[in-house]
């Protein structure tokens, strides 16, 4: 059974930094694709970063420059490092898993394919 916890949401003043930790459990896939999507009440789900098993990594141009996306197969934890934050960076982050094959990177957070995700239970990240 695969789960996903996230941690490190909070509260921060604008320009400031949060780091999103994502510690994974019984997802063993070889070839995969992890990453994070973002929700704000009353607006749709949007993918913000994703890497894959090759450390190939994918971010979603509202926060290019700003984020970083990394892991650690060793404790099998996935991070989201968010700098220069602004108000408009507040939602609900989810850390989530592929089980496909494909597609990952830039189509996976469009959406293609997140029907078969496994999700997190989200964190709460505020911007002021």
């Amino acid at each position: 059974q695969v789960q996903l916890v996230e941690s490190g949401g909070g509260s921060v003043q604008a320009g400031g930094s949060l780091r999103l930790s994502c510690a994974a459990s019984g997802y063993t896939y070889s070839r995969y694709c992890m990453g994070w999507f973002r929700q704000d009440p009353g607006k749709g789900r949007e993918g913000v970063a994703a890497i894959e098993s090759d450390g190939t990594t994918s971010l979603a141009d509202s926060v290019k420059g700003r984020f970083t996306i990394s892991q650690d197969k060793a404790k099998n934890t996935l991070y989201l490092q968010m700098n220069s934050l602004k108000p408009e960076d507040s939602a609900i982050y989810y850390c989530a898993a592929s089980p496909l094959v494909g597609p990952y990177g830039l189509s996976w957070l469009e959406g293609l394919g997140d029907e078969h995700n496994y999700w997190g239970q989200g964190t709460q990240v505020t911007v002021s």
